[in-house]
């Protein structure tokens, strides 16, 4: 199923595009890469009942879950829509296609989309925020669906011409994100070929394509969603922001830290997120190893003073 949100676009003023031909990409892109991916759950885990997992399938899936949310964290989010450092180009091109293996849409539209939200965060025109769905239970509760599953499958698109036009302007990029599909089938292939090898097996072959694969790609898609859906409903603030970020250390692990989500709107661009010794932030500790190898230069962090101008104090609270 091919994918091609980044064409057919109208021009740079429009800021999103709604049409059916839109709306069918959205649908299908839905089923295909978070519909299919909770199935094939529902299969991994009641094949264990006559295909118990290992070490191996273990590792491969800690190992594909690591290296997608070092794509997503890291590169499509920090570096790609925030610019939070700068890299050398191999390190771009591997930052893509590792983001890409994640299935949460092309590059080049993930940017624009998360571009889009933090120009309007928790107010009309917000692909996913829980927030604008009516007061009390029933209320948070639409919002959550809306904000983790619901927006997937119907919103108006962020225009890339608008939001992201010098990665369309990026010929390296652009190839990368046009090629989304090879790249999802290969984040697919690589654990199916390296569980056969291992096991010599065909068994082992599916338990890789299980495991590394698809349990994978829907582990990864909820702990992305769980950023734009939980990380704005529940947790604490500690800055002044304009919307209802949160951040929430549940999910801190499994989302490279991404679900400090108040710190992250109130200093868009800075590189750590995690802005407390605290705040487990794998993110950011990619970053700073990048940084000390001489890989990744120009780290934005916020200075003290600017912490200290959109901290929320007792009063203000």
């Amino acid at each position: 199923m091919t994918t091609h949100f980044d064409t057919a676009i109208p021009n740079q003023k429009t800021k999103v595009i709604s049409n059916d031909y839109i709306k069918g990409l959205q649908y299908k892109h839905f089923w295909w890469y978070n519909f299919i991916p909770f199935l094939g759950t529902i299969v991994a885990i009641i094949s264990l009942l006559w295909l118990p997992i290992g070490p191996i399938e273990i590792g491969m899936l800690i190992v594909m879950w690591a290296l997608t949310m070092t794509g997503v964290s890291v590169g499509f989010h920090r570096y790609y829509t925030h610019r939070a450092f700068k890299t050398h180009q191999s390190i771009r091109v591997i930052f893509a296609i590792l983001g890409s293996v994640a299935a949460q849409g092309p590059l080049i539209s993930w940017v624009a989309v998360h571009r889009r939200h933090h120009e309007c965060s928790d107010l009309p025109g917000d692909p996913h925020s829980p927030n604008l769905h009516g007061q009390g239970f029933l209320g948070t509760l639409k919002g959550l669906w809306h904000s983790h599953v619901g927006w997937l499958i119907d919103h108006d698109y962020p225009n890339p011409t608008y939001y992201a036009p010098e990665l369309l302007r990026d010929q390296s990029i652009s190839k990368i994100s046009r090629l989304y599909l090879v790249w999802v089938l290969l984040g697919l292939a690589i654990p199916t070929m390296i569980g056969g090898l291992l096991h010599l097996s065909l068994i082992g072959a599916l338990q890789g394509f299980l495991w590394g694969g698809v349990v994978r790609l829907f582990i990864v898609d909820n702990i992305i969603l769980s950023v734009n859906s939980v990380s704005h409903v529940y947790g604490t603030r500690g800055f002044k922001t304009g919307d209802q970020s949160k951040n929430n250390p549940w999910v801190a692990i499994p989302t490279f830290g991404e679900s400090w989500q108040n710190n992250h709107h109130a200093f868009e661009s800075s590189a750590a997120i995690g802005l407390k010794g605290w705040q487990i932030d794998i993110g950011y500790a990619v970053i700073w190893i990048l940084e000390k190898l001489g890989w990744a230069w120009d780290v934005n962090l916020p200075t003290a003073k600017m912490i200290e101008a959109k901290t929320i104090t007792l009063a203000q609270d």
